[in-house]
C-alpha cells in the first residue's frame, strides 16, 4: 500500500533561470510559525515573527553568485531521509564591516533561517540554517578583488517551501 498518492510533474514554458537574486536572514528563534496555504501543502502564506523579534535582515550579493542546492539523503534500508540545503553566497571587497556580519551569523553556532528570491522570481524558505565555511580572501591579480565566500547549510526533513511575496514583504 502507498503512503501518498502521486502527483504529476508538468512541463513548464517558463523561461527558466538559475542564481540568487536575493538573500533574507533571520535567527531561527525569531520565527514563532508560519502558516501554510489551505489549497497547497507546499507553499507558506504567512510567517509569524515572535513578538518584538527584527525583521529580516537583507544580505546584498551580485549577479551570478549566489546558489543554493538541495540534496535528499534516502536510505531504502533503515527507512530514513532527509534533505540537504545548502546556500553559497559570495560577497565582494572585503571589509570590517562584512567581517563583523559574518562573524555574528557564525555566532555560536546559532540556527539560522533565510528567504531566498531566486532569478525565477520565486521566494522560498530554508530554516534551521547554521554558517558552515566562510573562505576566500585577497585574490592574487588585481582583476580578481578581494571577497569572502559564505556557506550556510541545513538538514531538514523536507525541501524548501515556496513563500508568497506577501508573506516575504510582511517580514522583511
Amino acid at each position: 500500500m502507498s503512503c501518498e498518492a502521486l502527483e504529476t510533474i508538468v512541463k513548464s514554458c517558463d523561461n527558466n533561470s538559475g542564481g540568487i537574486e536575493k538573500i533574507w536572514i533571520n535567527q531561527q528563534d525569531n520565527i514563532d510559525d508560519f502558516t501554510l496555504d489551505g489549497t497547497n501543502t507546499w507553499t507558506i502564506n504567512d510567517i509569524n515573527l515572535v513578538a518584538g523579534a527584527p525583521d529580516y535582515t537583507a544580505f546584498e550579493i551580485r549577479r551570478n553568485t549566489g546558489s543554493y542546492t538541495e540534496d535528499a539523503a534516502i536510505d531504502l534500508v533503515n527507512g530514513s531521509s532527509y534533505v540537504t540545503a545548502t546556500i553559497n553566497l559570495m560577497f565582494h571587497r572585503r571589509d570590517q564591516d562584512k567581517s563583523q556580519s559574518i562573524k555574528i551569523l557564525g555566532a555560536g553556532q546559532q540556527y539560522l533561517n533565510a528567504i531566498v528570491k531566486d532569478m525565477n522570481g520565486k521566494y522560498w524558505y530554508f530554516p534551521y540554517l547554521q554558517l558552515s565555511a566562510v573562505g576566500e580572501g585577497s585574490g592574487t591579480t588585481r582583476a580578481d578583488g578581494s571577497k569572502y565566500s559564505v556557506t550556510l547549510i541545513a538538514e531538514n526533513d523536507f525541501l524548501a517551501y515556496e513563500i508568497t511575496s506577501a508573506a516575504v514583504l510582511a517580514v522583511i
